[in-house]
């Protein structure tokens, strides 16, 4: 057994469900039997790891510090085996603007879109070509800060009225924002553990509206069907999709990738999550279940990779 250091919380917006994740991680450790240290992140960490000498550090942190290539820089500085991908994977993941342009260009199909930092909205005038911009995707248009997680910033402009508040909101979160064209259609997600992919979830929201924060983490927000019903051939076009975007984007141990399937029966990809959530609603836990993966076998298999990865 090993003594596994379970970093959480953190400064991200996402602290919460990061606590959430982390602690039925530490649950599920207790149960295989590892020594766990649980560490709530925050301005002494090195120190607090470096008195816990652990074997393996559980990464359950969400967004900025925990997926962005920050924590695991530090962790690879104290020679600590982690869980999750690498550094570089993580930068490229969390950066959709960058995770997109590296898609274009691998030819994997991603929603038409466009970037700009606040400088050039606020310096170079960026603003006066939002009329173009708008007459290129139509509407109605996602409007989305680049490096959140968990749906944070996302908002639909359904007419031009709305894309200056929408903007506000986004720029909010970052200094980075896209427009994206809005696919109608089916929200999928593809888990993949160890490089194969796991059964595809579909999560449809109740109600009006989409698959925002409160839908991911608030139960009863959103049914989630797995195996998703999907029509013939797009469970395998899903799963290979979702492993050229992890192997592209340079994944390793787990990760999530999310697509739309549209309603003219077109895959598309969002994103992909480097850390995706291990909360009692989360996507990875329920395909790994589908799969055949309990939790606890979940989170042994992540610790196990992450000490394989490591140096002898």
């Amino acid at each position: 057994m090993s003594r596994v250091a379970v970093l959480k919380g953190g400064r991200s917006l996402e602290r919460q469900v990061s606590l959430r994740s982390g602690a039925r991680v530490e649950d599920a450790l207790e149960r295989l039997g590892h020594e766990v240290v649980a560490l709530d992140v925050s301005h002494d960490l090195i120190e607090r790891l470096r008195d816990a000498a652990p074997d393996v550090a559980f990464i359950a942190m969400h967004g900025r510090d925990g997926e962005d290539g920050t924590v695991q820089e530090l962790l690879e500085i104290l020679d600590i085996p982690y869980t999750g991908s690498g550094v570089l994977a993580c930068v490229r993941a969390t950066d959709k603007v960058l995770a997109k342009h590296l898609m274009i260009e691998a030819g994997i199909p991603t929603p038409e879109f466009f970037a700009f930092n606040e400088t050039a909205f606020r310096e170079l005038g960026a603003a006066d070509a939002l009329p173009a911009i708008e007459e290129r995707l139509d509407f109605p248009i996602v409007v989305k800060p680049s490096s959140q997680g968990s749906a944070l910033g996302i908002k639909f402009a359904r007419s031009a009225a709305d894309v200056p508040a929408a903007l506000v909101a986004a720029f909010s979160y970052d200094s980075r924002v896209l427009l994206e064209r809005h696919v109608d259609g089916r929200d999928l997600a593809v888990s993949i553990l160890d490089g194969e992919p796991l059964p595809v979830v579909e999560a449809v929201p109740t109600g009006d509206g989409f698959y925002d924060f409160e839908a991911r983490y608030e139960i009863g927000r959103t049914e989630f069907v797995c195996p998703a019903a999907l029509p013939d051939g797009v469970t395998e076009q899903a799963h290979e999709l979702a492993r050229r975007t992890y192997r592209l984007l340079g994944c390793s141990a787990f990760g999530r990738v999310d697509l739309m399937l549209g309603a003219d029966g077109e895959l598309t990809v969002l994103e992909a999550n480097p850390i995706p959530g291990l909360t009692e609603t989360s996507l990875l836990p329920q395909a790994a279940e589908a799969a055949g993966i309990s939790f606890d076998e979940l989170v042994e298999r992540i610790v196990e990779l992450a000490l394989e990865r490591a140096p002898a």
